[in-house]
């Protein structure tokens, strides 16, 4: 039976906003002398499952648990691993989440990963990037960053540039920010936009509105194949006012976030003239105090003679991630303490059983990959209005449900009938639409078989 104390980090969500600033004075503390705490996790056994290539953050992680006193057991190459014969995610977990370590690390190509590793480990699980879900630590390296660098985060100006469709850093960074009352400029590369999705979340749970934005003086990765928006939670009034009549002027950039294509999730697709950050760019007076930053690795977005420009941070963020990592990791394993209260619960999951019901619309998500073979199909409640969004609760991707099921008479009425309302959460069968209930052997309230699919 799982731990029902564990905390796990899956997602940014995990972490209260009041944690993760706590977190950052720990990692300080850590950071002062790397050397100073190998007695603080003595006796403890990291495993790093990476089914999915990594230098930085396998490194990063297994460094902080060695300077923790800890020690480290790795499976770096799938191929190497059970996996490559058919074993199960769940089944991997439970058995090396067990005697063999006391915390867990995984990459893994498919969204939702991590939370079926949370699900089914008995000791704590931390993601380190699950597909093009979310990479949380990357996420808590790259605002530990910018708050050492600008001392703050409310308020900064902060330019998201390249890849932002695939980019799991992106999606939680882009979260987080939100959180801490950034706000963002997007300079996507055509066809690799924000996922609505991502947008959708944005709006709905942060507040957050989008106006165009002009940022044509920073060449090399603004102009005319790149389209801007201004996302904010902070002006929504006047961007609302002005945003079909002009587009807002940034004038001020805090940091730069250049990303690479992510081919390993790309389908082909052409990224012939990706934007590139040189020097030059860096020239113009918007960028003057803005802070060049890089998940890495770097392919050729960021030209190597900006390496040596005091603006450029990326290998800094690299380094800053042991201190972080050792003070999430301390924190997991209950070896430090924090004084701010976790975040709310999310609320349970609403029972829809395999075989019926609503289907995870992303084709990447573990339901339609490996978890077909186990997993039930499980979505969350994010509003019950019209008409109920549900999201998948391992990938988090949303779906409208526009039609309920009882269970026990296979009867499905439409989201808002008064029927539908009346029904228990737990005889309730959540469709997309009015045939896939009958795929899956509904009937339509009121209409007999013979005319079951009439209008």
């Amino acid at each position: 039976m799982a731990n029902l104390q564990k905390r796990d980090l899956v997602s940014i969500d995990d972490l209260a906003t009041a944690e993760i600033l706590e977190l950052f004075h720990h990692a300080d503390e850590f950071r002062d002398n790397l050397r100073n705490w190998s007695q603080l996790c003595g006796g403890t056994i990291m495993a790093t499952l990476f089914f999915e290539p990594s230098t930085r953050t396998r490194l990063s992680f297994e460094s902080a648990m060695l300077r923790l006193g800890g020690g480290v057991i790795t499976a770096a190459d799938e191929k190497t691993t059970s996996r490559s014969k058919g074993e199960s995610l769940a089944d991997t977990v439970r058995v090396v989440g067990g005697s063999y370590a006391d915390i867990l690390v995984l990459r893994h190509p498919e969204d939702g990963a991590a939370r079926v590793a949370a699900r089914y480990a008995r000791v704590p699980v931390i993601n380190g990037g699950d597909g093009a879900h979310e990479h949380p630590t990357q996420t808590l390296c790259d605002l530990y960053t910018l708050w050492k660098e600008k001392g703050r985060l409310e308020g900064l100006e902060v330019v998201l540039c390249g890849d932002l469709r695939y980019s799991r850093t992106i999606h939680s960074f882009c979260y987080a920010l939100a959180r801490f009352g950034a706000n963002i400029v997007t300079l996507p590369y055509p066809g690799f936009e924000l996922p609505d999705y991502v947008l959708h979340r944005l709006r709905r749970d942060f507040g957050v509105q989008a106006a165009a934005a002009s940022v044509a003086d920073l060449p090399g990765i603004a102009g005319s194949h790149n389209a801007a928006a201004y996302l904010t939670a902070s002006k929504p009034h006047q961007l609302a006012l002005f945003t079909n009549l002009t587009a807002h002027e940034v004038n001020r950039i805090d940091a730069i976030y250049m990303t690479r294509a992510q081919r390993e999730r790309h389908s082909g697709e052409e990224t012939k003239n990706y934007p590139r950050l040189s020097s030059h760019t860096l020239r113009a007076a918007a960028a003057k105090d803005a802070r060049v930053m890089h998940p890495l690795p770097r392919v050729d977005e960021i030209d190597y003679d900006v390496d040596d420009d005091p603006r450029s941070v990326y290998f800094r963020q690299a380094e800053l991630g042991v201190p972080m990592r050792m003070a999430l990791m301390a924190f997991l394993l209950g070896r430090i303490q924090l004084r701010s209260s976790p975040p709310a619960l999310v609320s349970t999951t609403l029972g829809i059983q395999a075989g019926a019901g609503l289907r995870c619309r992303n084709e990447r998500c573990i339901t339609n990959g490996e978890g077909v073979r186990y997993l039930t199909r499980d979505f969350r409640l994010r509003d019950s209005e019209s008409p109920p969004i549900l999201a998948c609760a391992y990938c988090e991707r949303e779906v409208e449900a526009r039609f309920v099921g009882v269970a026990g008479s296979q009867q499905v009425f439409r989201y808002n009938a008064p029927e539908a309302r009346r029904l228990r959460t737990e005889e309730r069968v959540w469709f997309e639409s009015e045939a896939q209930a009958l795929a899956a052997g509904f009937q339509v309230a009121g209409r007999g078989p013979e005319n079951a699919g009439t209008v």
